[in-house]
């Protein structure tokens, strides 16, 4: 066989050896045109039916979890993206509001679409007869279900109205905690619910209204899902208010056509009402902030406004405003509560206007609204960059994505410099929790509490063991005992329970090695674990800070360091003056601490001895013949003679 027709083969040979990234080509063209999820098996299937090699098969395996997990984290931002988008839209028909009519059907076809319903509803309180109607349909097939009359306490709609809380039921006709009808269980039976979902329509303490949602099938509603609703609730309560509002606004603008100084004073106030409506929703278009809202209508109401945290507003002003759903008189101020799903915020507070028009009233409490849905909206932001941190951290703990290259570009995106020294922390609450919520709610707090601290430290944070795990840069001159104790301290005030901090050593070069992030933590496990069962609860350390004891708890055994530590001044000493203090020590313990039998055995005076003796008290300290030293002292003497055996 002929030289070139061996080059030739070998050129074949290479020319058909498979790509390592062709694997990936099938799965991005399915992610670019958005394919479902069965799609995602077919190159797999395809390359097994035609016999290629098990390399390229698992090639293709890989590529298709890498893909998978790709298509549902786009699918999570586009429906993040798609709640905030519709809220958005919907805050932004309210600060545009004409048509009550146009709003309300909007606001039910936007709940519908997002919850992914089969109908949305929304249902009316009557006074006068003391029920409430179905007002918008969305999605109903059933005349009689349209015209349905829920009273006080009957269905799940009057349990929500009467109770003013929210209620779901994954099985309408076998649960049994609110009153059943015949004429209400006909009407649902037509129109063929099962699952249903209602949450009040508050304006204040009082409830106008429900907006359910449901579907012709068993589901379970998420958490988020139901405030979603109550957010939904939320603006269509406001809607109605202010459609309220402007109904009494041209009423008294009717009445006020007697008195033309009183009309021009009514218009400009509506006037302003209606600009910092606009303003607003310009705000939430732009991406504004909640200080931009504050300025806005600080300048529309001509007066001084401003965000403030909840600790830092008089809790009872603050209270009245939350219960009530309107701005509330403090002094010469005014104080409008910013809730969201019934969780309290803080507030705007408009200072220096003791005598507030009703219509700026309105404004006030308008933009404490648009306000909470901002923080929502970063709020999930800052969550989603939460989420994206810990899995960072999750994938160098378990050492599954080994590519340098990817570990420091992902790191990069997140402000953490992998090449930098690095601590492995790990953290734990003490208190005991009275029942699983509570506990689960603690956890919570204290991996919010965790991730915040790692994203304003240029590190990484995560939900681990039941406690929460955190890789935070080691700044030069710091030790890994301060940065422990401080971190103690840190996550204990921000979740007001102790905290219990382990560390491990420092390790470096962490995108080579991402193994040394899990024996790490490992290390960082033990060290926590010691200081739980030494009854150090709330508190930070590093295995250097366990004495002998850190021997056992380190991950790299640093008897060096130890020896060091415990009689590293007494063997400077020795080295420096040519004494021999380390052998009188092991003549000392030798002795039973004794020193007449001391100074028999090395043959000197005994004022001699207890002259060394005092020159080691000066050395290592006035403890140092106390038991847990002596112990200590007597493995550090050993080992500094097998070390130089």
């Amino acid at each position: 066989m002929s030289r070139d027709h061996v080059q030739s083969v070998e050129r074949s040979a290479r020319e058909a050896e498979p790509s390592p990234h062709a694997a990936e080509a099938p799965f991005l063209e399915l992610l670019a045109r958005g394919a479902a999820v069965d799609a995602y098996e077919e190159p797999v299937l395809l390359a097994r039916a035609e016999a290629q090699p098990a390399a390229r098969i698992a090639a293709l395996e890989h590529a298709k979890l890498l893909a998978l997990r790709v298509r549902s984290e786009l699918e999570g931002r586009r429906r993040r993206e798609a709640e905030l988008s519709a809220l958005f839209e919907t805050a932004h028909d309210l600060a545009g509001l004409r048509d009550l009519d146009a709003v309300l059907p909007a606001i039910v076809q936007r709940a519908r679409s997002l919850l992914g319903t089969d109908v949305a509803y929304l249902s009316l309180h009557d006074a006068a007869r003391g029920d409430t109607y179905m007002r918008v349909t969305e999605g109903s097939v059933a005349a009689r279900f349209q015209q349905l009359r829920l009273g006080m306490g009957e269905g799940l709609g009057g349990l929500v109205a009467q109770t003013a809380r929210p209620y779901v039921t994954d099985d309408y006709f076998r649960d049994g905690r609110f009153q059943h009808t015949t004429t209400i269980d006909a009407g649902v039976q037509d129109e063929g619910l099962v699952a249903i979902l209602g949450v009040p329509l508050m304006l204040g303490p009082q409830v106008i209204g429900v907006l359910f949602a449901a579907d012709r099938r068993a589901r379970v509603f998420e958490r988020e899902q139901i405030a979603l609703l109550g957010s939904f609730a939320a603006l269509a309560a406001a809607a109605i208010d202010t459609a309220n509002l402007l109904t009494e606004t041209r009423s008294a603008l009717a009445g006020l056509e007697r008195a033309n100084e009183i009309i021009q004073d009514r218009s400009a106030v509506i006037e302003r009402a209606s600009d910092i409506h606009d303003r607003l929703a310009e705000l939430v278009l732009r991406g504004g902030g909640v200080h931009d809202v504050a300025a806005a209508v600080a300048e529309v109401l001509d007066g001084t406004v401003e965000f403030t945290e909840s600790a830092h507003t008089p809790a009872p002003a603050l209270e009245a405003s939350r219960a009530e759903g309107h701005a509330v008189r403090y002094g010469t101020d005014w104080i409008a509560a910013v809730t969201a799903g019934g969780e309290l915020l803080g507030a705007l507070v408009l200072r220096g206007h003791p005598h507030l028009d009703p219509v700026d009233q309105r404004t006030l409490e308008r933009a404490a609204m648009v306000t909470s849905l901002l923080l929502l909206a970063r709020r999930s932001a800052a969550e989603a960059e939460q989420r994206v941190r810990g899995e960072l951290l999750d994938d160098l703990l378990d050492a599954r994505d080994r590519d340098a290259r990817l570990l420091r570009e992902r790191a990069t995106r997140l402000h953490a410099d992998l090449d930098a020294t690095h601590v492995v922390l790990a953290a734990r609450l003490d208190a005991p929790a009275v029942d699983a919520d509570q506990e689960a709610a603690a956890r919570r707090r204290l991996w919010s509490a965790a991730s915040h601290l790692a994203a304003t430290r240029r590190g990484l944070a995560a939900a681990r063991d039941g406690g929460t795990v955190l890789l935070l840069p080691l700044v030069r001159g710091d030790s890994v005992t301060d940065l422990a104790r401080r971190t103690a301290r840190h996550l204990g005030t921000a979740v007001h329970e102790a905290v219990t901090v382990g560390a491990s050593a420092a390790v470096d070069d962490l995108a080579a090695r991402p193994d040394a992030v899990a024996a790490a933590y490992v290390e960082a496990r033990r060290c926590l674990d010691a200081l739980r069962i030494l009854g150090r609860t709330g508190d930070g350390a590093a295995a250097d800070d366990f004495g002998f004891l850190g021997l056992l708890l380190a991950g790299d055994r640093d008897i060096a360091g130890f020896v060091d530590r415990t009689v590293g001044q007494v063997v400077a000493y020795d080295e420096r003056r040519g004494t021999d203090l380390l052998h009188t020590l092991d003549a000392y313990f030798a002795c039973g601490m004794s020193p007449a039998r001391t100074k028999d055995e090395l043959h000197v005076h005994v004022n001699t001895v207890a002259q060394r003796l005092e020159r080691v008290g000066r050395l290592l300290g006035d403890d140092w013949q106390s038991p847990a030293r002596v112990l200590e002292i007597q493995l550090a003497l050993r080992l500094h003679r097998l070390s130089a055996a």
